[in-house]
């Protein structure tokens, strides 16, 4: 089952544009983790700074394992100048709902 690992990112507002270049750059890192299933980066309308990072994993095993590498710590430590806070959930999918197409 997929899990997906939900963090709420607080960036200082003048360092974002360099926050979103740096977490460009560590999240092909990530992208190449066996368990990944892909990252998706999302600025929050409402909150200067906040953004969400939701990334897909094969299963919580292999997140957690991810979570405990050496490669883990290096990524955190290169987003750590930007951050001023946030968050982390790890999460289950449970269901889906692609969309239907409009019948013409």
């Amino acid at each position: 089952m997929t899990h997906r690992v939900i963090l709420r990112m607080e960036v200082f507002p003048e360092l974002a544009g360099d926050f979103e270049r740096t977490w460009g750059k560590v999240a092909e890192a990530i992208s190449r983790e066996p368990a990944n299933l892909g990252q998706t980066l999302v600025r929050d309308t409402e909150e200067e700074g906040v953004y969400w990072v939701l990334t897909d994993w094969t299963d919580e095993a292999g997140f957690r394992t991810f979570e405990l590498s050496e490669a883990h710590v290096e990524h955190r430590r290169r987003l750590k100048p930007y951050r001023r806070g946030g968050t982390m959930n790890v999460t289950e999918l449970v269901r889906h709902v692609d969309p239907v197409p409009a019948v013409p």
